[in-house]
């Protein structure tokens, strides 16, 4: 059986991809059918009138003028490089371009092999996606395996640092009441004392821990915020602290008006662990000076010591959990965690804290907090 064959010409003017002839500067001297169909013009607007490049999209021309010119006249070929060509109706159409250069009697020619890309592009950006994809999968993984192994060592710390803290108070306690029953009056009262003290020791370390815990776990310490008195929460929780602390003078001052929206047992707790913090690292014999004050729309409220300065290095990270002032196994040493608690009260009054601290000046932190807001209820829902 006698099959008829398309003539070479029509076989390269009807092939399955855009064929081209072009001088080395481009200008096009042949086009088979396909190319010109791609590209919505008509053979005889493009030989002899265009060049290759005027097809391209403004960063093709730059590529073409570059790489593609000066890399085809030292290689003699190029594969495989991808253009945006403009289509006469203004879209783009990705194309992949192989050439080489050849020389005949006639003089220099370029003949360029062109293919759409479109299915193409679609399977790089898809492959692309699928990377980025990969990648941040691979980063969450990474960054929830180094969550994890923080939280055991942090775990293994509080366990070891709690452990600790809670034996002397407990130890307090068992002793007292193994000695009250062997005594009796004024001595039977300083026992008593002595037991209450370890308790309140023991309970404020728990009260930590809790509030630590609702931080970290939860959604940062819930408060109630409804209309109060600034130097009232100030004043009676300065004049609670100054039975807790015989030994060191506390001084509060006040100025202007006191009406704020806050919690107040919240703010008396910041206060306390600000006071007891001045207390433990302050200078022994100095007085500390506890401000409160509302300016217009801001409340603050200062606690002021004497004494080293704190180092730089701790100053950095002081709101930290488990960042201590003093070395191991000092009198001084806590949980590390009042410091940090202050800062979620701040946080959850819609406030910050400051800290400064030189060896001219002492030791200052400051809260900061909207003086008035919606006294709405912070609580979780039951």
């Amino acid at each position: 059986m006698s099959t008829t064959l398309p003539e070479p010409g029509d076989l390269l003017d009807e092939a399955p991809c855009g064929l081209l002839v072009t001088a080395p500067d481009g200008t096009i001297l042949r086009v088979n059918a396909t190319f010109c169909e791609w590209i919505g013009y008509a053979r005889e607007e493009l030989v002899g009138i265009k060049r290759v490049q005027d097809l391209f999209t403004m960063g093709g021309r730059i590529f073409h003028q570059t790489h593609w010119a000066p890399a085809l006249q030292m290689q003699g070929s190029l594969a495989e490089v991808k253009f945006d060509l403009r289509h006469r109706g203004g879209q783009s159409i990705p194309m992949i371009f192989n050439a080489r250069r050849r020389t005949r009697k006639e003089g220099e020619f370029d003949e360029i092999a062109a293919f759409v890309a479109r299915d193409r592009n679609r399977y790089e950006r898809e492959l692309m996606a699928a990377r980025k994809k990969a990648d941040a999968l691979l980063e969450t993984e990474r960054e929830t395996q180094a969550l994890l192994r923080d939280r055991a060592l942090f775990a293994e710390q509080m366990v070891g640092i709690v452990s600790h803290d809670l034996r002397n108070p407990l130890s307090a306690i068992l002793m007292g009441i193994q000695l009250l029953g062997r005594t009796e009056g004024e001595r039977r009262a300083r026992v008593v004392g002595h037991v209450r003290n370890s308790a309140e020791r023991a309970r404020r370390l728990i009260e930590e821990l809790l509030d630590f815990t609702q931080a970290r776990v939860g959604q940062g310490i819930h408060v109630k915020l409804a209309a109060a008195d600034l130097h009232e929460i100030t004043a009676q929780a300065v004049d609670e602290l100054m039975l807790a602390f015989p030994d060191r003078t506390i001084t509060h001052r006040s100025h202007g008006p006191g009406a704020c929206t806050a919690d107040a047992d919240r703010l008396a707790q910041l206060i306390g662990n600000l006071v007891s913090n001045a207390a433990t690292y302050g200078r022994s014999g100095t007085a500390i000076a506890v401000r409160s004050e509302v300016d217009g729309p801001e409340a603050r409220v200062t606690v002021h010591n004497e004494g080293e300065p704190i180092p730089p290095a701790v100053l950095a990270t002081v709101f930290e959990p488990m960042v201590r002032g003093v070395p191991e196994g000092s009198s001084a040493r806590n949980v590390g965690l009042g410091l940090f608690i202050v800062n979620e009260i701040a946080k959850a009054h819609g406030g910050a804290m400051d800290v400064s601290s030189s060896a001219a000046g002492g030791t200052t932190f400051t809260l900061r907090f909207p003086a008035h807001r919606l006294a709405a209820s912070q609580d979780p829902e039951p």
